[in-house]
């Protein structure tokens, strides 16, 4: 086909799809569907898009992919014809039918919102909320658990398997060493896990858990980072792509934040802790702007809401209702929202997932070869630390009964071997008595014996 009659035919198929999608209203508004489960799943970004598109409209809309498929051909053929610049298009190809995986964990305090900035950050009910009568358990029944919560949303014709992974119970408790071990030793595994899969003949089939970016929430104390905190990211940043959050930023003053946040960065900065940065490899100036105040902005502070607030203006957005106004999720001058939904989803989804891969899993994978032999299992600790600590406790509970009970039966053994003694002597006493008498006896019927001889003569 000659170049002058592919241009024809681009302009007869852009005609084509422009009187396809002006006739249908909904064509015109979206062209892309969502569902979690089953469920509604907005476009992120917009705040006027619908879940579910009506079946004519979803016609319209693969027809208009598949006229845009050819025109990029077209325009490959003609911009190189042997066809190497066409290699970006057959990667687009090869991931937009694939799809992507993509894993987050969310560690903190409990009661620093998670689950609702989860489903904030995707529009929908990713997670459900926990049951405040476990949350305000008793110490000694609450452990650190793993809870793994799986979704598959859609945007414009692309899918995106999320899997949540949360920690309910961590820093729960009043002594919490430890407690973060749990943690890294689910990160370890699935490390561990894939390391495995990929040793077997067969590889098509692997279960990828490995963890891609884990925000760690910060209680707003408007001071510094905890002890626990310092600790756990330390642990953290050397198996996981580190993004440290500050939760709820509508409780502190905008002054107040923005010196809580310059204490955290120091501190962080003072204890060696390493947070991911998006990388400033972009040739595109604004994006390398953008980029710049994304990483100034970190730790992000951020605000989560699932529902809707009239703002004086007479805007409906989501937010949070105060006396004095409306705490805006998705407006910068309140919280960091925005910026760390552009890290986590619009502009380094990709980058979380390859420096996980490269950085990450590599370094795992090189360390357990230098240290271990080929088929030998990796050395585990106590799965969970609460545990090991309740074993102490009852071993040393055992011992000191058995102590008890030792005293007590020596008490008894040795007040028995004193009765015997005293019967024993008792018993003695008697018999002398006993013997004595019996020599009265004896020495009584002597005399009498000798006075009847006397008697008689």
């Amino acid at each position: 086909m000659s170049v002058s009659a592919r241009k024809t035919q681009m302009e007869e198929n852009l005609a084509k799809s422009s009187a396809a999608r002006s006739g249908s209203p909904e064509g015109q508004s979206e062209n892309g569907i969502g569902g979690v489960q089953g469920s509604s799943f907005p476009l992120l970004g917009r705040s006027n898009a619908r879940a579910k598109l009506h079946s004519k409209s979803a016609s319209f809309d693969q027809i208009y992919r598949k006229i845009h498929e050819a025109q990029d051909l077209a325009m490959a053929d003609i911009a190189s014809p042997i066809g190497i610049a066409n290699l970006p298009n057959q990667r687009h190809k090869i991931v937009a039918k694939r799809g992507a995986a993509f894993t987050i964990m969310v560690a903190g305090e409990s009661g620093l919102g998670k689950t609702t900035f989860i489903n904030t950050l995707f529009s929908t009910t990713i997670k459900n909320y926990a049951d405040h009568r476990r949350r305000h358990a008793k110490q000694i029944d609450k452990t650190v658990e793993i809870e793994i919560t799986k979704a598959e949303l859609e945007e414009k014709f692309f899918k995106v398997r999320l899997t949540v992974i949360d920690t309910p119970g961590f820093g729960d408790y009043v002594n919490n060493r430890d407690s973060w071990q749990p943690i890294i030793e689910f990160l370890d595994d699935q490390h561990e896990s894939y390391m495995l899969q990929e040793q077997q003949p067969r590889r098509t089939d692997r279960i990828d858990l490995r963890v891609h970016t884990c925000l760690y929430f910060i209680r707003p104390t408007g001071h510094t980072l905890k002890p626990l905190d310092i600790e756990v990211m330390k642990r953290l940043c050397t198996r996981v792509n580190l993004i440290p959050v500050i939760a709820k930023a509508d409780t502190l003053s905008p002054a107040d934040l923005q010196r809580f946040k310059s204490r955290v960065r120091t501190t962080i900065e003072a204890q060696g802790i390493k947070v991911y940065q998006p990388p400033l490899d972009d040739d595109d100036e604004g994006m390398l702007k953008v980029t710049r105040d994304l990483i100034t902005a970190m730790p992000f502070a951020v605000i989560g809401s699932e529902k809707d607030v009239t703002t004086p203006d007479g805007r409906s957005v989501k937010g949070r209702q105060y006396a004095w106004g409306v705490a805006e999720v998705e407006n910068e001058e309140h919280c960091d929202f925005r910026k760390l939904r552009s890290v986590l989803i619009r502009n380094h989804m990709l980058d979380l997932i390859h420096t996980t891969e490269e950085n990450h899993y590599e370094a795992y994978r090189a360390q357990q070869m230098e240290t271990r032999k080929f088929g030998e299992a990796r050395p585990r600790k106590l799965d969970n630390p609460k545990f090991k600590e309740e074993e102490e406790a009852l071993r040393k509970r055992f011992t000191e009964q058995v102590k008890v009970e030792e005293q007590r039966f020596r008490a008894w053994e040795q007040k028995l071997i004193n009765e015997r003694d005293r019967l024993n002597k008792d018993l003695e006493t008697s018999h002398q008595q006993i013997k004595q008498l019996e020599n009265e006896l004896e020495n009584l019927q002597g005399s009498m014996g000798t006075g009847r001889s006397h008697g008689r003569r």
